[in-house]
């Protein structure tokens, strides 16, 4: 069986959550495979997100920041698969690319973290929050106009840091990334996921292949899990027909049932001031279909003078 694995090189970023999400990818492998995990490579690849940190997102071009050098390795040959925060791939592939496996998803909720207060209503009057995310400030200036949103970049352990010294009083983080790192003793309260919805795919862990490698495909096959599959499928898709991008305030929350799949769906403006809600429902096989339906009922709730003021 060994002969049949290896060579086998992953591909991912070099924060301390990516590592661990690459470790864990590795020893789901080695696991169902016969092998030691310490025989499957791991090659670390900074990405333009990972370097430029002074800035926003959406300022240095949104979706694909992330993992776009890491799809240049896999098109080169010098990885095998890559491994990504589901949230973070673009809705389109690469030509040549496809997704071959889902994890298990974690927690998709936002976490709340505070030194000061137990929730975000018992935040002062004026308290600062500080994100990154164009849909947590547009949620959060929604819910709490009063607050000041600070610019908040960086890895887990870096914004936690950051709580500590006071650049800011509170913060929201991914419940996923804080558990998969053991820091889910720092979370002060998590968010009702259907008051405050997380990005499309949040707390999924996806392996990226080269399409037609049959070898690799093969060998992820006992790592996917259909539920997470199906899940993240129909969030994809909704985010893909918003044409989604990090300029665009867009929310997602899935509930899967034995033969229902069911998409809460918020498309808001960057200030907070308009939000659209709707609900789309329909078979798990059929679960892009059913985040296409949904965007489509956002897109008429907003019409088109929003989609101008606002473009994706």
């Amino acid at each position: 069986m060994q002969s049949e694995v290896l060579p086998l090189r992953i591909g991912t970023r070099g924060s301390p959550l990516a590592l661990t999400q690459a470790r864990l990818v590795r020893a789901q492998l080695a696991a169902a495979h016969g092998v030691a995990p310490d025989a499957i490579e791991i090659v670390v690849i900074t990405t333009s997100g990972d370097r430029i940190t002074d800035r926003p997102l959406a300022d240095i071009g949104g979706k694909g920041l992330f993992t776009k050098e890491i799809e240049e390795a896999l098109e080169a040959g010098s990885i095998d698969l890559a491994v990504h925060s589901s949230k973070d791939v673009a809705t389109v592939l690469p030509a040549g690319l496809a997704l071959a496996a889902f994890l298990e998803r974690e927690d998709v909720r936002d976490a709340f973290i505070c030194l000061i207060a137990p929730g975000l209503e018992a935040l002062p009057l004026g308290a600062r929050l500080g994100t990154s995310s164009i849909r947590r400030a547009a949620q959060l200036r929604r819910f709490r106009p009063d607050l000041e949103i600070v610019p908040f970049r960086g890895n887990v352990e870096t914004r936690l840091r950051k709580l500590e010294q006071g650049v800011a009083d509170a913060t929201l983080l991914a419940s996923a990334g804080l558990n998969r790192l053991g820091h889910a003793d720092r979370v002060t309260a998590l968010l009702d996921p259907r008051s405050f919805p997380p990005a499309p795919a949040q707390g999924a862990i996806c392996v990226e292949i080269r399409a037609g490698d049959d070898r690799v495909a093969a060998l992820l096959a006992p790592l996917d899990h259909a539920p997470t599959r199906i899940a993240v499928a129909a969030e994809r898709a909704l985010l893909r027909r918003l044409d989604g991008s990090c300029r665009t305030p867009i929310a997602a929350y899935t509930e899967l049932g034995p033969d229902r799949v069911t998409v809460f769906g918020q498309l808001l403006s960057p200030d907070g001031v308009q939000c659209f809600e709707a609900s789309e429902s329909g078979l798990p096989a059929a679960s892009e279909a059913v985040g296409l339906a949904l965007a489509e009922k956002l897109l008429a709730l907003a019409g088109p003078e929003f989609l101008k003021a606002y473009p994706a």
